[in-house]
């Protein structure tokens, strides 16, 4: 069975109708209190434009930062709803109202090819625990349901799954079909070698990821500070490395049963700290001195997972190689992303599972060379865990 989504709906299913799109439109703002970051917006587009295109009255629900089941004038979506208004080129509303007679009157009002956006969705206090009411008063907002917040599915909230209990059909959005797309195929089909790279702070958040990727990939490249709970498990001195010592038993596990699919890194970037760039310097694994730290993989390591990733077929990447906020410790991250977008060019299918692995991505201007760039973190190690995603499951299966 797959999820169906809007390509298996006609015209006729659409036309006119109130069609009601999940987005995740969860984006920063600046200093100046406006949009910094659209790409999750113009991710949207696609699936927006396609409905439009149909003539259908497009209704947004969306949620944004982290209101506490009530309004909040910072988290409004109103600077949300003015960008929209620069990318979309059909007429934008916005309604300081998410449900209730106003909000389901607007949706009514509304004219074919036009789009609303609703506020907050966590700004009502049943979103987030999936109040049965509050998705029955959601589902009355349009006739047609499409989940494409897929940063946002793995969260089993009223916006996100309660509301296609009432709201039928209740398919996927066009970037959803892709996400699932592409992580689906990675992990069930992938041309080989597969290689997958996983880094970031600790082991304990990707463990279940770690699980789920060895008996399915060719090499399983190591990564961030989480590389140092294996260098301990190891017998290694770390330093001041952050290390899970609850860990410790875990990575000696790892290790046995992985053999030569678990590649860790042979060198390290340390120093006193991150906040002391001037002092980094690259020492063998073996070598972390007693008062430093590992901030970043070392110059032997980028050479070593540079081949293996270039002459993958299938690349999987999540979670940064260091602190690739703070140079100099960001090259290892950036050596990833180049070597990935090397991969591709050479025909590779090459994912990133979006979070920090996304923004080091586009801080470094290779997104366009990468076959996907996930736009949910979260909802990308869930489902490469094997979990499955609330916000997919509520949808209609073909």
């Amino acid at each position: 069975m797959t999820t169906r989504t809007i390509r298996d709906l006609s015209a006729a299913d659409l036309a006119g109708k109130r069609v009601l799109v999940r987005v995740d439109f969860n984006v920063p703002l600046g200093a100046d209190g406006a949009v910094s970051d659209d790409t999750r917006i113009t991710a949207a587009l696609p699936t927006l434009n396609a409905l439009l295109d149909q003539g259908a009255k497009v209704i947004l629900l969306a949620h944004f930062g982290r209101p506490k089941g009530a309004p909040e004038a910072k988290y409004s979506l109103a600077p949300v709803a003015a960008r929209l208004r620069t990318l979309c080129s059909r007429p934008v509303h916005f309604l300081a109202e998410t449900i209730g007679p106003a909000a389901v009157a607007a949706t009514h009002a509304l004219p074919a090819g036009e789009v609303l956006l609703l506020e907050n969705t966590r700004f009502l206090a049943g979103e987030e625990r999936n109040d049965d009411e509050l998705s029955r008063q959601l589902a009355e907002l349009g006739e047609v349901y499409v989940n494409d917040a897929f940063g946002a599915a793995h969260r089993a909230h009223a916006s996100t799954a309660g509301v296609a209990r009432y709201c039928r059909p209740a398919v996927a959005g066009l970037l959803m079909e892709r996400e699932l797309a592409y992580l689906g195929g990675a992990l069930a089909t992938p041309a080989r070698p597969f290689v997958a790279i996983l880094g970031g702070s600790k082991i304990s958040g990707k463990i279940d990821v770690v699980e789920a990727l060895l008996p399915k990939v060719d090499h399983l490249l190591i990564g961030g500070a989480m590389a140092c709970t294996f260098f301990r498990a190891m017998g290694f001195e770390t330093g001041t490395s952050l290390v899970e010592p609850d860990r410790l038993e875990m990575a000696k596990a790892l290790l046995d049963r992985a053999g030569d699919k678990l590649v860790l890194p042979v060198d390290a970037v340390i120093a006193p700290s991150m906040n002391e760039g001037d002092a980094a310097r690259v020492v063998d694994r073996t070598m972390i001195a007693g008062g430093e730290a590992m901030f970043d993989i070392g110059p032997a390591t980028v050479a070593q997972y540079r081949a293996l990733i270039e002459s993958a077929h299938t690349v999987l990447w999540n979670g940064p190689m260091g602190v690739f906020e703070k140079p100099p410790f960001d090259g290892g991250t950036r050596a990833v992303a180049e070597a990935m977008a090397v991969a591709t060019g050479r025909g590779a299918t090459t994912i990133i599972g979006g979070g920090d692995s996304a923004a080091a991505v586009v801080e470094a201007g290779l997104e366009s060379k990468m076959s996907h760039v996930s736009t949910g973190g979260g909802a990308s190690l869930e489902f490469l865990e094997g979990r499955d995603l609330p916000g997919v499951s509520a949808l209609d299966v073909r």
